[in-house]
């Protein structure tokens, strides 16, 4: 029996984090679901995850809708972390931070399936450090780069906002959030490859999004600046 962590990133329960869920586990709209989603396009019961040898196995309970992992419709499918879940209206991140970290410092090598170093084997004088998904998130292979006193790290949201500000600050997050959800949603992975791609127009809208926050980290910096 493992233990599941699933992040509602879209849909009505967005922001949602259900932790240490024993499986099997169930997903759907009606009580008696591991998971209780408040979406009308999710069927009753609409998926299984379930531990088989040691594999998370997805398995699709014969859903009105479908559902997707990583944009591909499937019926049966090994689940890795990082995954994302389509159901419905709704759309889950598989996998804790710490999770997601692991697996991808063990596509780099730096670890094994185990936790320990990229040769297998622990150092018995000290423990080593859990891999940190802020840490992998910004990795670079230039050395300089490596360091995690230059990992980025997430900001604090400011204290003693007025109502207005607050206003603004939640519409400025939710348009980001919106443009960065459509560009995910048009992201194509292809089946068994670690490799994705998007295609000229949805790299143009990143660069054009990339582009509007830099207007507005230089109209806060200097905001006596004409834009």
């Amino acid at each position: 029996m493992a233990e599941i962590t699933l992040r509602v990133l879209e849909g009505a329960d967005r922001g949602r984090v259900y932790e240490n869920l024993a499986t099997p586990i169930t997903v759907g709209r009606e009580e008696g679901n591991s998971i209780q989603l408040n979406d009308e396009r999710i069927s009753r019961f609409h998926v299984k995850v379930q531990d088989d040898q040691d594999k998370l196995v997805l398995t699709d309970l014969e859903s009105t809708n479908g559902t997707k992992v990583n944009g591909q419709d499937c019926q049966v499918r090994i689940l890795r972390y990082g995954d994302l879940i389509a159901v419905g209206r709704s759309v889950l991140l598989f996998g804790s931070r710490e999770q997601i970290a692991e697996r991808l410092a063990m596509l780099r090598g730096e670890v094994d399936g185990n936790g320990a170093g990229g040769n297998g084997s622990r150092d018995d004088r000290s423990s080593p450090q859990p891999p940190s998904l802020d840490f992998e998130l910004n990795y670079s292979g230039d050395p300089d780069m490596q360091s995690t006193l230059h990992t980025l790290q997430p900001p604090d949201l400011p204290d003693r906002l007025s109502p207005g500000q607050a206003a603004q600050l939640y519409e400025l997050l939710e348009y980001l959030h919106q443009r960065i959800r459509d560009l995910l949603a048009c992201v194509s992975v292809p089946k068994d490859s670690q490799q994705m791609s998007l295609d000229v127009r949805q790299w143009q809208s990143l660069l054009d999004l990339q582009a509007r926050l830099s207007e507005y980290i230089r109209r806060v910096s200097d905001p006596g600046e004409e834009g």
